[in-house]
């Protein structure tokens, strides 16, 4: 039983970067609800493509496993073809509902040779963790290894994140469970550190981050709650609790992936 404890150093990069199996199991799916929805094989590039405002290319590359589609497509195709999308992008039942943290789905392949998009930005993906002193993650060179997941501005607008305010990082342990499984890879919003009920914070514990809800307790206190309550029951810290264990919000979760 591990308490879900960020470990973003031990996040393996490689499936997320070299995803072939991913992208032949998307366009398996794909293509089987094409098929249910009456879309017959010859001509279903173009006709999607007409539907989804791109290139035939482009649905072409989806078609054959070569690539896929970005998330505001991936969700028109989920529309029009009248399937679940996180059935389309992972082949599974939809979760638990999860509070404020909302599935997006699947991450962009991005390095340093791919440009993004004119509605896209490059979120850091903190590849090893350090936090400073109840401000959050340390902002320097040494921490930030180059790794970017790719968000499109839209979806920041809409969760009323600013960019530079963005992070992600990798979550291991169960505790959050069945709404962040061990693996799943987060999106804090370091500009939010305003406590909300029952929402879903990353806190600095004594030096360490933590995926919590968090609730306040009268005079000032803290309850810690997670979701795999059975296993991990609510903690409660008093004002002077928290200031003797060091216990700040480091910002909202506002977006998380499974990692399949």
């Amino acid at each position: 039983m591990t308490e879900l404890i960020v470990h973003a150093r031990d996040l393996i990069i490689e499936p997320m970067v070299h995803s072939e199996n991913v992208r032949s199991d998307f366009s398996l799916r794909l293509a089987q609800a094409c098929n249910k929805a009456g879309i017959e094989e010859h001509g279903r590039g173009v006709i999607l493509a007409r539907r989804l405002g791109v290139t035939p290319k482009a649905v072409s590359k989806w078609l054959n496993a070569e690539s896929l589609p970005r998330q505001n497509k991936m969700a028109e195709l989920a529309d029009y073809l009248g399937v679940s999308l996180y059935w389309l992008q992972y082949g599974k039942d939809e979760p638990t509902p999860k509070g404020n943290a909302e599935l997006l789905g699947n991450m962009q392949v991005w390095d340093s040779t791919t440009p993004l998009g004119d509605d896209e930005v490059a979120i850091p993906f903190l590849d090893e963790i350090k936090l400073s002193a109840g401000n959050g993650f340390v902002a320097d060179a040494e921490h930030d290894k180059g790794f970017r997941l790719r968000f499109a501005k839209s979806t920041l607008r809409r969760y009323n994140v600013s960019a530079e305010n963005a992070k992600c990082v990798a979550v291991h342990g169960d505790s959050m469970e069945p709404v962040l499984p061990d693996g799943s890879t987060v999106g804090i919003d370091c500009g939010n550190k305003q406590l909300a009920e029952g929402k879903i914070f990353a806190i600095n514990h004594n030096g360490e981050l933590f995926i919590k809800k968090l609730y306040r307790l009268p005079g000032g206190g803290l309850r810690i709650y997670s979701f795999n309550e059975v296993e991990y029951p609510p903690r409660e810290y008093s004002e002077e609790q928290i200031q003797e264990q060091k216990i700040t919000i480091v910002g909202r979760v506002f977006w998380y992936s499974v990692l399949l």
